[in-house]
C-alpha cells in the first residue's frame, strides 16, 4: 500500500481560543471557518491514463488537432516536464514534446467522473461550490470535528477519491477561499497543505505576486515596476502607493496580501455564467462569415439561458486575434435579457465598437453573466437591490481598512 502523502502544516494551527479548551482535543478552532479547496490533478489527462493503461507514465495531452488549431485542454505531468501547459496551441505542445500522445477530449466521461467526485464531497458537507469539473470549494466548518480535525478530513477526501476513482486529489485547507486555493496550488501534485487561521499573511509573504487572485501578467508587470515582487512586499506597502500604481485594485491586493477574504462558499445552484465560443480553422476578418458565426453563437447562448431559466444583465464579447492577443468587451443592461435577438444585438454592438479594418480573428465568443432567475416582471426589485449587494471580500476589505490606524 502506498505511503500517504505528508501534509504541509504551517505551525500554529492549534487554536488558543478559550472555547477550544472546553471541547475535545480533536477539535481545532471552533470560531474559525474550515474551507477546503480540492483540485483533481491533471484531470482530463489523468482520466485518459486511468481508462487506458497503455497511456500511464507517458506524456499525454488532451485537446484538438494541431491542423484544426486545437489547443491543449490538459497535459499529464509527464508532458508538463517539457513545458507543455493548458491553453497552449496543440502544434506548439507537440513541438515541445515530440513523444507526446494527443487524445481528443471525452467530455461525457469527464462529467461522469466529476459527478462522482462532487457527490463524494457532498457526503462530507452540503456546502460545495464547484468551480469546474475538476475543482471545488468545500465549507467543512460544521463537519470537521467528526473527522478528527482538518488534516484528518483532508486525508479522508484524498483517500476516498483515490479509492473510488483512481485519481489523485490535491487539497488546501485554510480559514478562507483565497488562501485555501493558493495552498492547494502550492502542494500539487497529490498535495495536502494546511494554513492555520492567523498565519495567512506569513504563508503568503514569500510567494510571488502572481499567486494572488486577479494578478495577471499586466498587473504583475506594474507591481514589479513599482518594486513589488512578493506578496509580503505588497502586504508591507503603503496602501496609497499601491492605489497610485493600480487604482482601486491596489487596495484590494493589499488586503488580499494579508490573507483577508470572508466570501462564502456558494452551492452549485448559483450559476455564474452561460457562454459559447468557437476557434476558426482559419483567421476571419470582420465580414459576413464572422457575423454569421456571431449569430450562431448568440443563438446557442440564448438557448442555454432559456433552458436554464436564467436571464443575463451583462453580455461579454470575447475576441482572439490572429496574433493570439485576446480581449473582452462587455455591456450591461438595467433589466436582464435572455432572448436571442437581445443577446445577438448586444454582441453585434460590442463587435462594432471593437473591430478595426485589417483585424483578423481566430476565435470569437459570447458569455452571459450577472445571471438572475425569474420572469421579467419580477425583476424590478432585483435591479434595485442588486446594486446594494457586496461580495464577502469587498466587505472584509472595507472592514479591514477601517480598522487600520
Amino acid at each position: 500500500m502506498p505511503t500517504a502523502p505528508k501534509a504541509t502544516l504551517i505551525p500554529g494551527w492549534e487554536c488558543h481560543h478559550p472555547a477550544y479548551h472546553s471541547r475535545s482535543r480533536r477539535y481545532h478552532c471552533p470560531v474559525k471557518r474550515v474551507i477546503i479547496h480540492a483540485d483533481l490533478d491533471a484531470f482530463y489527462a489523468s482520466v485518459e491514463q486511468l481508462d487506458d493503461p497503455q497511456l500511464r507514465g507517458k506524456p499525454v495531452v488532451v485537446g484538438g488537432s494541431p491542423e484544426g488549431r486545437g489547443v491543449v485542454m490538459a497535459a499529464s505531468y509527464e508532458a508538463r516536464r517539457f513545458g507543455v501547459r493548458s491553453a497552449m496551441p496543440m502544434s506548439r505542445a507537440l513541438r515541445l514534446c515530440r513523444q507526446a500522445i494527443r487524445v481528443p477530449p471525452r467530455f461525457d466521461r469527464y462529467s461522469e467522473v466529476s459527478h462522482q467526485v462532487m457527490g463524494l464531497f457532498r457526503e462530507v458537507t452540503p456546502l460545495v461550490e464547484p468551480l469546474s469539473l475538476d475543482e471545488a470549494f468545500l465549507d467543512a466548518t460544521e463537519h470537521v470535528a467528526g473527522y478528527g480535525g482538518p488534516e484528518s478530513l483532508a486525508r479522508h477526501l484524498k483517500a476516498e477519491v483515490k479509492n473510488r476513482t483512481g485519481l489523485t486529489l490535491s487539497v488546501g485547507v485554510a480559514a478562507n477561499k483565497l488562501v485555501a486555493k493558493i495552498a492547494s496550488d502550492r502542494g500539487k501534485p497529490d498535495g495536502l497543505v494546511l494554513v492555520p487561521a492567523g498565519t495567512e499573511a506569513a504563508f503568503l509573504a514569500p510567494l510571488k505576486t502572481r499567486a494572488l487572485w486577479g494578478v495577471g501578467p499586466k498587473a504583475e508587470a506594474v507591481l514589479a515596476a513599482a518594486g513589488y515582487h512578493t506578496i509580503g512586499q505588497i502586504a508591507a506597502a503603503e496602501p496609497a502607493r499601491l492605489e497610485a500604481a493600480l487604482g482601486s485594485r491596489g487596495l484590494w491586493f493589499h488586503a488580499m496580501a494579508h490573507g483577508i477574504d470572508d466570501s462564502p462558499v456558494s452551492t452549485d445552484h448559483e450559476r455564474k455564467s452561460v457562454g459559447a465560443e468557437n476557434t476558426f480553422p482559419r483567421d476571419l476578418s470582420d465580414g459576413p462569415e464572422l457575423r454569421a458565426e456571431l449569430d450562431r453563437i448568440a443563438e446557442s447562448v440564448a438557448r442555454r439561458l432559456d433552458k436554464s431559466g436564467f436571464r443575463a444583465r451583462t453580455i461579454v464579447l470575447k475576441l482572439r486575434y490572429a496574433n493570439f492577443r485576446t480581449i473582452t468587451r462587455q455591456s450591461s443592461r438595467p433589466l436582464p435579457i435572455a432572448g436571442e435577438h437581445e443577446v445577438d444585438a448586444a454582441a453585434h454592438a460590442l463587435l462594432d465598437a471593437a473591430a478595426r479594418p485589417g483585424d483578423r480573428f481566430r476565435l470569437i465568443g459570447i458569455h452571459a453573466t450577472n445571471l438572475v432567475k425569474g420572469e421579467l416582471d419580477q425583476l424590478g426589485l432585483w435591479v434595485q437591490t442588486e446594486s446594494a449587494r457586496e461580495t464577502g471580500i469587498e466587505r472584509s476589505i472595507k472592514s479591514w481598512l477601517k480598522a487600520q490606524p
